[in-house]
């Protein structure tokens, strides 16, 4: 897998921040075996302590304990080369070659501070760079009118195993396919031939001031982080600037679109979202969409972003309250790099629209009507501030649900839904609590830190605010705090788990100040009261329903070096072995009811496409067999939305701009929003249903058994 130039920071399912170094090119170079001087970078005084400081921090409190020795400097070789050049789009074979000397020498070098070697191979990094980039500008300088689009050739997507270049003709040939490749992406996008070599023009020569602009405080970083993500790919040092931007990320004070960026090759890809944040609400971003430019207002020019550094890319987007910004995203599920314009109004987002919600869904099962409260539960939050000041009323996702428990208890529900679907996690301790309201006592999560037993939390108050049927719902954007909640649901048998495998984030990280900047390490791990880790594989649910978001992008097993699934001693609670005899019972309904079902199609549908698009390895660089490709997918999706319109009675759309304009309405109308129109919630309270028929004829037979006696 190739290593993205990203840090994952979720204490107790908190943001996702970033690092990039982002650099660019020069002017030609007639030896290109030289590094060019005048970009040389070298360490900066206070950095070799700090290296020292961090290799000491990593050997003493991070959970795993690794020696640092030959085959890790092997590794953290690869991470760091990896870093820079991931796509192999840099550097030669002989600079690799060259290079290889370091390949055992690192950890020797990182004992005595020594920052030789990570500069000596940025700044041949840096060279490459300067050389790629003045060749693409002399190539733009030529004119771009005479690329042939008629030629059957094509572009490798993922060089992740492609070899190094052998030679400079052999990555000249790669780079002219690059270019031609970003002409006709533009071309298909509507754009002339002229705006198109004006863009890139401006795109390289940006990019090649950024890269004069490089610090070394960039070649520190990245490869400190190289060693760093040898231990877990959440273990990162933050510089200062990015400890700053970290820092405002967690407090979620900065007026913004609410959307978790990373760094992903030259694009800046969305990671998530936050719940009830100005970029959720427009309905039209998802995890693993790229933005390529940004533009300030209705009419501000959009300034491209493909290659600049991730914190200015977030300085550019955000901006003051009430004001509007422009992204062009290219879709994650877009076969040919096509993109769209989003519109969206920044916004700070405020607690009480990320506070827990309930809803009453009215059911028919065997000609008898039942009526089954929901919850949805968008994120796992405490007031701290108003808790710090002694406020009684304080708001707390606990809190909140049991009051809307109550209320729906008053309704006469016959059972509850708790929907954690997107719910990226939050508080700890609110996981623990929110257990607590369905169990009546009993350990909720175990936290192990490094070489210590386990903290086992638990619930002692002996009540149960719900003890009727119900359900848990999950996605792949369920992580961390929902996975100890829905692990917990799940091994006491409390409730069925509905939906697909969960993000699988289980590690607990920490800040750890530096003389500068900071380190956020990796120190315990979560795991369920029955042993079982939340990391990696997440929570597997009870019934399965089909998956969108690509799980080779998204989720814990998409990192480099994730930490593994594993098992300690289980703890002591009850469970009642009632729901694992009637699973069999309840997929077997399940599959019946939704084998022809219009929406379960649909998503199978969209599951499918995306898995073929996952698979997509060269994308063409014919003119003409790219615009079929378009029109065969988009006839493709259009089909697809209308199949499902008709059968639910809808007027088919005639474009694929008018689904555009259909989904901008649905979320601006999202909070009104019929619960029998989410086919998955809906089929989740059938199965709610099937379970609560099963367990009555168990207790009818029990019942009977016992009288007979």
């Amino acid at each position: 897998m190739r290593l993205t130039r990203t840090v994952t920071s979720w204490i107790f399912g908190g943001s996702l921040v970033f690092i990039a170094a982002a650099v660019t090119a020069n002017p030609q170079v007639a030896d290109t075996t030289r590094v060019d001087e005048s970009f040389s970078l070298s360490p900066l005084e206070v950095h070799p302590r700090t290296s020292l400081t961090i290799v000491e921090q990593l050997r003493h409190n991070h959970y795993l304990r690794k020696d640092l020795d030959d085959d890790v400097s092997s590794q953290i070789f690869e991470k760091y080369i990896e870093s820079l050049d991931g796509a192999k789009v840099y550097f030669l074979a002989d600079d690799l070659a060259a290079l290889e000397k370091y390949r055992y020498k690192i950890d020797d070098a990182l004992r005595r501070g020594d920052l030789g070697p990570a500069f000596e191979v940025f700044n041949l990094y840096q060279s490459r760079r300067l050389d790629r980039f003045s060749y693409l500008l002399a190539m733009l300088e030529d004119s771009i009118e005479d690329i042939d689009f008629t030629i059957d050739e094509d572009i490798e997507l993922d060089r992740d195993n492609a070899p190094w270049a052998p030679n400079q003709a052999a990555m000249d040939e790669l780079w002219r396919k690059r270019l031609k490749a970003a002409v006709l992406n533009l071309k298909l996008n509507g754009k002339d031939l002229p705006e198109i070599e004006e863009l890139l023009t401006k795109r390289y020569a940006n990019r090649l001031k950024q890269t004069k602009q490089t610090k070394s405080e960039d070649a520190f970083q990245l490869y400190v982080n190289a060693f760093a993500s040898t231990y877990d790919p959440h273990t990162q040092y933050f510089s200062p600037r990015t400890s700053q931007n970290f820092n405002i990320n967690m407090s979620l004070s900065l007026e913004g679109i609410g959307a978790v960026l990373r760094t992903d090759d030259e694009y800046t890809a969305v990671v998530r979202l936050v719940p009830a944040g100005p970029a959720d609400k427009s309905g039209q971003i998802k995890p693993a969409d790229r933005i390529v430019s940004v533009g300030q207002g209705d009419q501000g020019p959009l300034i491209d972003i493909v290659g600049w550094r991730l914190d200015d890319v977030v300085e550019l987007i955000r901006g003051p309250k009430g004001s509007k910004v422009r992204l062009e995203i290219i879709p994650s599920e877009a076969e040919d790099d096509g993109s769209k314009i989003v519109h969206i109004t920044r916004n700070t987002v405020q607690l009480e629209e990320q506070a827990a919600q309930k809803k009453l869904l009215t059911l028919n099962a065997g000609g008898q009507e039942f009526r089954l409260g929901v919850i949805e539960v968008p994120t796992f939050y405490v007031d701290f501030k108003a808790v710090q000041r002694g406020d009684p009323n304080y708001k707390s996702t606990t809190r909140d649900v049991e009051i809307l428990i109550g209320e729906l208890m008053t309704e006469g529900i016959d059972g509850l839904v708790v929907d954690l679907r997107n719910n990226g996690g939050g508080s700890l301790q609110e996981a623990d609590s929110l257990t607590g309201l369905f169990i009546k006592s009993g350990p909720t999560v175990q936290v192990k830190s490094a070489r210590r037993r386990p903290n086992i939390y638990s619930d002692t108050d002996d009540e149960a605010a719900w003890d009727g049927p119900m359900a848990v719902m999950v996605n792949r954007l369920s992580a961390s705090a929902s996975e100890i909640f829905a692990g917990a649901i799940q091994d006491y048998e409390r409730g069925i788990i509905i939906g697909s495998q969960t993000f699988g984030k289980g590690t607990v990280q920490t800040l750890i100040p530096l003389n500068r900047g900071q380190l956020k390490i990796t120190a315990a791990k979560f795991y369920r009261v029955s042993g079982q880790s939340t990391q990696h594989q997440g929570i597997l649910p009870d019934i399965e329903f089909p998956e969108l978001f690509d799980v080779d992008r998204i989720g814990e097993s998409s990192l480099d070096d994730a930490m593994p699934w594993d098992m300690i001693q289980p703890a002591v609670y009850p469970h009642s072995n009632v729901l694992q005899p009637l699973l069999g019972d309840l997929q077997t309904r399940h599959d019946i009811r939704v084998a022809d079902d219009p929406d379960f199609k649909y998503v199978r549908a969209l599951a499918l496409k995306n898995k073929e698009h996952g698979k997509k390895t060269h994308l063409s660089l014919n003119e003409a067999t790219r615009r079929t490709e378009k029109q065969r997918d988009d006839k493709w999706r259009l089909d697809l939305e209308n199949a499902l319109r008709v059968a639910k009675g809808d007027v088919a759309l005639e474009s694929l701009d008018q689904w555009d304009d259909e989904l901008e309405r649905a979320a601006a109308e999202q909070a009104d929003r019929d619960p029998r129109d989410d086919a998955m919630l809906v089929e989740a309270g059938h199965i709610l249903l099937d379970y609560i028929g099963l367990t009555r004829q168990i207790a009818m037979v029990e019942n009977f058994d016992q009288a007979v006696q």
